[in-house]
């Protein structure tokens, strides 16, 4: 959420991923991918760096 135009948004958005880069991440959307690690409404799985976790059975799907 934020009181900033959508443009302005997706501009600093895409900085950061830029600077994320450049400190070696791999992701195409490192603060993307971050912001589905605590998702609380799908409690059985997670999207990690490794990819879709099920947690109860601690297997990638």
């Amino acid at each position: 959420m934020s009181i900033k135009y959508c443009q302005q948004v997706a501009y600093e958005l895409n900085k950061i991923n830029e600077q994320a880069k450049t400190l070696g991440s791999t992701l195409k959307s490192p603060f993307g991918t971050l912001s589905f690690l605590a998702l609380e409404v799908i409690p059985d799985i997670k999207l990690t760096d490794k990819g879709l976790v099920d947690v109860n059975r601690f297997e990638l799907l």
